[in-house]
This record gives structure tokens, sequence and C-alpha cells, in this order.
């Protein structure tokens, strides 16, 4: 069986020809150019499912379904972008206009929905019946998959992890409230944190690390001037790691998932992120070791996760 996936972002639209073991056979990708009509966007959609079906050999008659992961609030039983700011979509039938160019059938999810079903079924998350994804970007995104299905809530609008509050009247977030997990455990919270450290610690080897350019600071600085003993950055590491494990802690004491995935360049540390948050999980979750544990892996998707999960939304 074929299935199409379609990645759509706010700046690029990618797409792949997936097939049923989840590899994909072809890409393709083009730039979405968000301030145009969402009938052209939809358009470029469809188009570039018939590309990369052109690509690999199959024909459009032969692809069993076409998913697309979006942005935003998702109406996935009638295929519709109920709400998406960054592209500023109200009430979108994207699963109608993809038809209407393709004659394939189309549903719609969430992008971080469908990365996670992605990770599930063919990456960190595959051997697990219930896994939830965490993506650490410039916001943090979550998926939720129980019994190797998305978990999207009343009306799909569920699933929003990054804004249950972790520390109460704390930062302000971009969704209006404060102390929200995404405010303290984005690689943005992150870099905000490694800034203000190095703005007090003027001898600190993160400026070495950035080239003496508080600008250059990334989400691996403090892990790398870490490495050279630098102690501002451990005291970055342990306050962003300990908010990190604290919103970890509260999904699986509410869902008690086999696994936890974390997504996103930050995990590029590896071990160094991925030790002192187990043993945080290990200490903390509730029931402790009399509690079913909880494994913390890492995506291995990468980028594919978005496409892979959207043509699995045609997967049984």
């Amino acid at each position: 069986m074929y299935y199409i996936g379609i990645d759509l972002g706010g700046t690029n639209i990618k797409a792949g020809l997936v097939a049923s073991d989840g590899r994909i056979l072809s890409k393709g990708n083009l730039k979405t150019r968000a301030d145009r009509p969402y009938q052209e966007i939809c358009a470029d959609m469809a188009a570039l499912a018939k590309e990369v079906a052109d690509r690999a050999g199959v024909k459009m008659s032969d692809v069993a379904g076409i998913g697309v992961g979006s942005p935003g609030m998702i109406d996935s039983a009638n295929g519709v972008v109920t709400y998406a700011n960054n592209l500023n979509w109200r009430k979108v039938p994207v699963a109608a206009e993809i038809h209407r160019h393709t004659s394939v059938n189309v549903k719609v999810s969430n992008d971080a929905n469908v990365a996670a079903l992605g990770e599930a079924l063919f990456g960190g998350g595959k051997g697990y019946d219930d896994s939830i994804l965490i993506t650490l970007g410039t916001g943090v995104g979550s998926g939720i998959i129980i019994g190797k299905k998305i978990v999207e809530g009343n009306k799909s609008a569920g699933g929003e992890a990054g804004h249950m509050v972790i520390r109460t009247g704390g930062i302000k977030c971009t969704c209006g409230r404060r102390g929200c997990f995404e405010a303290y455990a984005s690689a943005t919270a992150l870099v905000r944190m490694t800034k203000e450290a190095m703005l007090k610690n003027k001898d600190s080897e993160m400026w070495q690390v950035s080239s003496g350019n508080i600008e250059f600071a990334g989400g691996q600085t403090a892990f790398l001037a870490e490495e050279r003993g630098d102690k501002a950055a451990t005291a970055v590491l342990k306050k962003y790691i300990n908010y990190l494990g604290e919103g970890i802690i509260n999904l699986i004491n509410t869902l008690r998932p086999q696994a936890v995935i974390l997504g996103g360049g930050v995990c590029a540390a590896g071990e160094r992120l991925l030790e002192p948050l187990r043993k945080q999980i290990k200490k903390y979750s509730y029931g402790g070791k009399y509690g079913p544990e909880t494994q913390l892996n890492t995506a291995t998707l990468g980028n594919d996760a978005g496409l892979v999960g959207a043509a699995a939304l045609w997967m049984d």
C-alpha cells in the first residue's frame, strides 16, 4: 500500500510517498508563502502530492490516502483547520480542497499529533502501545498516543501539554497565561536562561562557545560550556532540566505512558540531558519504585516524523 504524508508549516511544505512499513519512497518540498489565499496553498499541497507519487512511478489511483499534519486547532473528523494563527487560517476545509485536486481521500490532524504517531509506529516509540512525544523547539509541542492511536480530545483540540502551568504566576507565555511548561522547557526558554546567565557571568565559558557574541548563544551553548567545566553553565542546565522534568512527570502521573519521546535540537546533548531527567522521573513519578516505569527515549525520525505520521493516519 502507498500513502502520501504532507507536513504543512508556516515556512515550508514537505511531502513524501510512504510505504506501509514507514519507508519514504520519495520526497519533495516547497515554500508555503503563507500570505496567499488558502486555496492556493492547498492547490500547491495537492500538486506536491502528485509530484512525489510521480517521482516514485506510482499512480495517484494507487495511493490509499493522503494525510496532512497542520499547525493549529484541527477538526479532524471533517478535515478542517479550525484555527491556525501562523497561517492566519480560520475554518479552512483542507481535506476537501486537496481531494478536489487529487480525487484521493484526505485526513488532517495537528502537526504535533502526527509527528507523535510517526514516532510511535516507526521511530523512538516503536514497540510501545502508549507513548507521548514532546518536542523542544520554539515552543513545546506534544502528541499523545494511547493504544497506537492519537488522543485528540474534544473536537481534536486537546494534547497541548506545552500550556499546562508548572509555575503559578511565572513567566508570561505566548498563549497569554503565566508559568506554562513551554515558557520554561522550550529551546527558546533554554536560550533565554543561557543569555541571562552570560550577562551575570562575564567570564563564563558560554561567551567563548558563542564567539564572544551573546546573539550567537543557542540551545547547545550551555552543554558545550559545561563540558569545559563552567559552573554557570552547569547552573543553567540544572534549572532547565528541572523544569523539563517537572512537566514530564506531570504527564507521566496523569497518563502513565510506557514511554516519553523527546524531540528537537536540544536532544543533541544526548545523555547529558537524558540521564538527570531519568533520575528525576524515577524519584518523583507517583508510586516511585512501586509504579510501572516509563522509558525516556529520543525521537529518531527527525524532520521526517511529520510526513511519516501524516501518512500513517491512513494505516490501521
